[in-house]
Parts: structure tokens; sequence; C-alpha cells
């Protein structure tokens, strides 16, 4: 299928794209990118510097298109409206927010443009401005550029479209991006600001009373130490903000170590560096868990981390008169430990809810062993057994394909479809040009993929996801269609990445377990759902029946609140907001930002969204230790 072919069968998704036809022009064909940037920043520059809203509203297009992301989803034509955007991550607004339409924008402007006091405007010289063109129909010039404002420095990126006006070629912006880089006074101690003294004999003796905080509190304590608390905890420390990670297992890296052997990562090495500490050259492309594991208890201490394992919260209460969080830890030696601390950070992820088993009739009566992926180790422990995975995703076939590998006697029971992408060429053609072994420095491939608002990419992801579905996957879908699997073609059809935003599963990013599927390796059963538990087996409403000695279930976990409310109380849990999904501007909910509690935070995510806002997060709680945090837009601090 060509690219033409996609735009000729227009999805009311694709709404959100500055088409050409919808700007009336076409791309010139001679166009100086850099002479177009230079001359827009420059009139921008002069704009915000003196706090002309309306003049810096002029240098964007017209746009009247405004809804929330569910409506645009939900639009049976497209809108013929040119769409426009401003993404803010804590520069201008102290929050991450997406503001849609010239109205909303405008009124955005008038409230924080004049008051963050903007100034020393630049073109970046970390990448060129460019003119790209992803799609026939779609061209932008894509430029970045440096900021500082009142409080700190800041990066821009600006991508602007070609609108005919009175037969001339205009270029406004259409998708401007502003994120606060660092705090001006306080920045990172990297680089040329890292420690330069020597340190003689005392190194060991000075590490020790700091992990240990003997008669001290930390400013943060961070619950959890996987990847998430840990990077959070290096932020931090770079900017000199103390804090505690408290770890329940023995050993750092155990989330990882102790889960079922066949657990290996589905996302390439280029999209999940860690921040300070990038893998090495030799790293393989898709690192096996306990490699990653052992990583992680590295990455603690190389950047000398401050970490408590066989250490569980058992309880936290905030003190509304000295506004710090009481904070019990059970230690190693069975004492507590009772922390005053201004931030608590819960890093579960997404485990912070339990393994989610669903409630089937007749579980009681099952004289086999139920378990959840959560409690899976390896397919030996049940080698001459039949088993049912029930699920359909990537923990799904991790489990089917290393039971098929030792020999085991394994069926696949499908509740529902799956979104399908191939790992090696489907995901990879996805990230390449960000993330791969040419692309950008990480922190600069991060602010370019976070520039775009998720409204866009949902358009974008729909033209990927078509792409790929039809040319690049088109072997595998079409082979699991044949043995009757069900596949989706994402959230709203937008493929992958809104489909992690929204539901953070559903999917198969696939490494192998589809052709297992295919060449009927791995049983398959989705013809009816279960009706309940037999003594042998399940039994299915079409009064099928199925066999098993074990059934493994792959069906996610339960609300991520579970944690805090587990340790905060039923209280201070009701009064969090929603942990994960989209709101109606397109931002992920309650994380990595203010979460409805004072001096409580939640972050949870892969590795490359952790990697970019741990430091988002840090910058917010290093402005409030400093006195440089004001107000959030729309709500206060």
């Amino acid at each position: 299928m060509s690219s033409q072919e996609i735009i000729d069968e227009a999805h009311p998704i694709e709404a959100s794209l500055p088409t050409l036809s919808k700007l009336g022009t076409t791309v010139p064909t001679d166009v100086d990118a850099t002479s177009v940037a230079s001359t827009w920043l420059s009139s921008f520059s002069k704009f915000a510097e003196t706090g002309d809203v309306e003049g810096v509203t002029s240098l964007l297009v017209e746009s009247d298109f405004s809804s929330s992301l569910l409506e645009s989803f939900n639009n049976t034509t497209a809108s013929s409206s040119v769409s426009l955007y401003w993404k803010d991550i804590l520069a201008l607004t102290w929050d991450l927010r997406t503001f849609e339409g010239s109205a909303t924008i405008k009124a955005f402007l008038v409230d924080r443009l004049a008051d963050a006091q903007i100034q020393n405007v630049k073109l970046s010289d970390d990448i060129k401005p460019q003119l790209q063109q992803p799609h026939p129909d779609l061209a932008w010039i894509q430029l970045l550029f440096t900021f500082e404002t009142k409080i700190g420095f800041a990066t821009g990126i600006a991508r602007l479209v070609p609108l005919k006006i009175a037969d001339q070629v205009e270029w406004k912006g259409q998708s401007i991006f502003t994120n606060l880089d660092n705090l001006k006074g306080f920045p990172e101690k990297i680089g040329k600001l890292r420690n330069p003294e020597p340190n003689h004999g005392k190194w060991e003796e000075a590490r020790r009373k700091e992990v240990a905080f003997g008669g001290a509190d930390p400013t943060v304590l961070i619950i959890g130490g996987g990847h998430s608390g840990l990077e959070v905890a290096a932020r931090l420390k770079a900017l000199d903000v103390s804090s505690l990670v408290i770890e329940k297992n023995e050993r750092i890296g155990d989330n990882w170590r102790e889960r079922y052997e066949a657990l290996c990562l589905h996302d390439p090495v280029w999209y999940g560096q860690f921040p300070y500490l990038p893998f090495p050259s030799t790293w393989p492309v898709f690192a096996p868990a306990k490699k990653l594991a052992n990583w992680l208890e590295f990455y603690a201490e190389a950047l000398e981390l401050n970490t408590w394992t066989s250490s569980t919260v058992t309880k936290a209460t905030r003190d509304e008169e000295t506004k710090l969080w009481n904070v019990v830890v059970r230690q190693a030696n069975g004492q507590d430990r009772v922390f005053k601390v201004k931030h608590v950070v819960f890093a579960l992820g997404f485990r912070g809810g339990e393994g989610y088993v669903p409630a089937i009739p007749g579980m009681e009566s099952f004289t086999g062993q139920i378990l959840h992926s959560s409690q899976h180790k390896r397919a030996t422990d049940h080698a001459g057994k039949k088993v049912v995975v029930i699920g359909s995703c990537s923990a799904a076939h991790d489990v089917c394909v290393d039971y098929v590998d030792h020999g085991v006697d394994v069926t696949m029971f499908q509740r529902s479809s799956t979104y399908v992408l191939s790992a090696a060429k489907g995901l990879r053609m996805l990230l390449d040009g960000l993330y791969s072994e040419n692309s950008p420095p990480t922190d600069i491939a991060d602010k370019l993929n976070m520039s775009f608002p998720n409204k866009l990419i949902a358009g974008l992801s729909y033209r990927g996801m078509k792409a790929i579905w039809e040319h690049v996957d088109k072997d595998i879908i079409e082979g699991l269609h044949k043995i009757g699997f069900r596949t989706n073609k994402g959230y709203k059809d937008s493929g992958l990445l809104l489909t992690v935003w929204k539901k953070a599963g559903g999917y198969y990013l696939d490494v192998g377990g589809s052709q297992y599927l295919i060449d009927g390796k791995i049983k398959l059963k989705n013809d009816s759902q279960i009706a309940g538990f037999t003594e042998t087996g399940l039994k299915f409403d079409n009064g099928s029946e199925l066999s098993a000695d074990v059934v493994v279930f792959c069906t996610g976990l339960s609300d991520a609140h579970h944690g805090i409310r587990r340790i905060c109380g039923d209280e201070v849990a009701d009064k969090c907001k929603p942990l994960w999904g989209m709101d109606e501007e397109g931002e992920i909910n309650g994380c990595w930002k203010d979460m409805g509690v004072p001096g409580l935070w939640y972050i949870m995510g892969n590795l490359a969204l952790c990697r970019f806002y741990s430091k988002t997060m840090a910058l917010q709680i290093k402005a409030m230790e400093e006195g440089l945090f004001s107000t959030r837009y729309g709500g206060s601090v």
C-alpha cells in the first residue's frame, strides 16, 4: 500500500494532522529551513521577551479545532480545521499540560507569558532546523531553541507549517513545546560540576554514614528500588537533594531477578538507557531480566544512591501542622525507624497493584495449581504437566514460549483481541531516527519525542500502524489470523504508543511468540469464554472443556493505588488522582506531577519514560525546596 493510499483512506483519528490540503498549499521545493526558522524565531524572541501575547499568537496558525482526546477519537469525520498545540513541561506552567486551539493557548499565554520573563532565545546548536516530510501530505520545519525564564533554563521545539497567504507562503507554528531543563543557581552536579576533590581513605566511612541516616532524615523517601525509584534518586542526588530508597527485597534488582526466568525486555537498548550512566556498547539489543537486575544493583552502587534493602514501609501519615510525612520503615533487623520527610515518592510502578486474578466460578474445586504470572518462576516447575495460560499479551507469550522450549504441553486461552507489533522490525521502524544506533544523544531524542502532543501522535501513529500492519508485519498478522488468533489495531486504531498510555497492556511486542502460535507449538483456545473451573480443568460457555494441571493467569495487575492505600490509608488514597490513562489534554494521569496530596508523588512507566520524567519530578521537588516553585497553571502548589 502506498503512502497516498493511506492519505486517501482518511480516518477520524487523523483530524489532528496539519495536512497540506487543510493548509491550502504545497511544500516549496527550494525552502531554506535555517533561514525560515531564524526569521520565525527572531520574531518569537521579540514578542516573548516583551510579553506580547498578540505578537506570539500571530506567529501561530489560527485554529478553532479543540476537543478532548476521547472526543477527537470519536469524531466520525476528520476536521477541516488546522490543529494547533502548545505542550509545556514545567517551563511556563509548573505542570505537564497540552493546550489546543488559538483561544486556549492565548488564555494560557495571557496568564503566564509576562510572568515567565523569557529571555535569551537562541537556535539550539544540537540539531539544525530541518524540513521534514513524514508523509506526502505532511510537511513542517522543525527547529530546536533554548531560552531562559526567571527561574531556569529551558528548551523549545517548534514545528512550522506552510500557509498560503495572499499568494505567498508563510510559515506558522503548529506545534510548540517548552520544557524546563535546569534551575538557575542549582545546576546538576555532573560533568564539569562533579566533585573535584581527591578522597584518601575517607570515602567508605562517609558513605556508610550517609546511607545510615543516623540522627538525620532525608528530604525525600522513595518507596521501591526498581528502575523508577533509582532514577528519581539519581536525579535528586545530582540536584543535591537527599533521598533514601526503601526496597523490600534482599537485593536491588530482585524485582526483576525474582520474576519468571524467561522474562526479557522487548524494548531495544537505545530506548531504555539510564540517566547519567548509559549501557555499554556491548549491551544486547534486548536485555534479559536478570542482566537488567544486575545492572540496577550496579547502577545504585556506581551512582552512590542511598538504599535500604530487606526493608518495608509499613505506614505513612502527614502531619498537617509540620507539613511533614511521618514514615515508618521496618528494617531488616525487625526494628522500626520513623522518618520525617517532606516528600514521599511511590516508585512501585504498575506493580503497586497486586496481580489481578479474576474470580471464576469453581476455582475452589480445581485440584490443580492456580497462580498469577507474578508468582510463576520457571517452566521446569511444571514438567510433564498440562498448562493453560490465561491471557494473550506479553507475559502470556513469554510464559508460553518458555513452556514449549522446555517440552511442556501449553495452551494459551485468549480472552480478547491483542495488538501485535514485531519488536525487531515494527517497533524499530517506529523508533528509528530517535532511538537507534545512529540516533541523537538520548536527552535530545527524549525532548524531540516528548514534544509531540498525544493528539498529534494519534494521527501519526495510525498511519504508522497501518503501514506496519500491511507491509512490515503482514506475514505475521496473516499467519495469526489463519489460526484464529484475534488481533486489533491498538487503542482507537492508534497502534502501540497510545495503547500503552491508555491501557498499559493489551499488546504483544513480538519477539518470536507469534510464530510459535502459527506453527502450533503453542496451542490456542479462544472460541468461547470461560464458564468456570472443573476439578480437572476449565469448562467454557460453548460446552467445551480443557483439562489442566496448572492454570497461569497472565491477566495484569490491579489498581496502582493499592500501594498508596496499603501504606497511607483509604482517606489519602481516595484523594489521589487517577494513575495512568490519559486526561482530556492527552497527558498521563497522576504520574510525575501533583497527584492531589501535598508531598506525595508517583512515578511509573517503562525505562524511557522514567528516564525523562524522573528529572521532571526532581526539578519540581528541588524548586519547592529552594522556594522557586510558584503555582501550577490553573491550580495551587
